[in-house]
């Protein structure tokens, strides 16, 4: 700890509290914090990610302690995998004394891709998060969220049209409930360019380009398509519970975006 306990001063967050108000969620937003992330094949990734922590406080506490979530961070220096996260949501709570809690994490997550053709290497960057938490029930509930950019087509404008089709670069959000073990960011990322039109890449040469273009033509989809064939995905999957996907197409012939959510439970044993 980098705050010493040898100050004997008032602790006023500790004094009851006489309007018998619990507060469902106080701590603390916004903040970044360097971390590294180890992969199942035990890569370490840094990044940047940024925090939201959050305790349930009794009826009758004045206050939580603010600057015990940012010891918690300092404390827990180690690479974070999800098993390491719940830990750490674990000790949020045990720390702050509380009963409830909330924690969510969201970093840019980069992953390295092969072009389809030339075999080029780049990187790609990806929005991913993970979020833990508690409720009054004792239950901690552990979602992982991955947003992927990928390529979608028209297929009502591959049907009218003589030649061509208007395609635009979409981006998904996958969000799933882990009941059991881990999911992966990388296969939540590939679920969503599996069900696209085709995938994006940080670098490709002509024949990429050249492949990329005859893929998405070949594979047209609304955005209805890319969520309802990517939570068919899900529904099979034992490990995920509730989930989510979202699609925002950002159209290339309209000055506004098309948009799509579906809802939905993995094959996970219902709690």
């Amino acid at each position: 700890m980098n705050a010493p306990e040898r100050f004997f001063l008032p602790d006023t967050q500790s004094l009851p509290d006489l309007r018998e108000m619990p507060i469902q969620k106080v701590g603390v937003k916004g903040l970044r914090y360097p971390v590294a992330l180890r992969g199942r094949d035990g890569g370490i990734q840094h990044t940047i990610a940024e925090f939201a922590m959050y305790v349930g406080l009794a009826h009758d506490v004045k206050g939580t302690h603010m600057s015990r979530f940012v010891e918690i961070l300092e404390r827990s220096r180690e690479p974070l995998d999800l098993d390491g996260f719940r830990r750490l949501h674990a000790a949020m709570l045990d720390r702050l004394g509380a009963v409830t809690g909330h924690l969510e994490m969201r970093f840019p997550y980069f992953i390295r891709k092969a072009a389809p053709v030339s075999g080029v290497e780049s990187l790609l960057d990806y929005a991913a998060a993970w979020l833990a938490e508690t409720g009054d029930d004792g239950r901690t509930r552990v979602t992982v969220e991955m947003g992927a950019p990928v390529t979608s087509l028209c297929p009502c404008s591959k049907k009218i049209s003589d030649y061509g089709a208007h395609n635009q670069r979409s981006h998904i959000t996958v969000r799933t409930e882990v009941r059991d073990g881990d999911v992966a960011l990388e296969e939540l990322a590939r679920v969503a360019e599996e069900e696209a039109s085709c995938e994006v890449y940080g670098l490709l040469k002509r024949p990429d380009e050249k492949w990329v273009t005859e893929r998405a033509y070949d594979n047209p989809k609304f955005v209805e398509d890319l969520v309802r064939d990517i939570a068919l995905r899900l529904t099979r999957d034992p490990r995920v519970g509730r989930f989510r996907v979202r699609s925002e197409n950002f159209e290339s012939i309209h000055n506004h975006s098309a948009f799509a959510e579906i809802a939905g439970h993995g094959a996970a044993r219902r709690a």
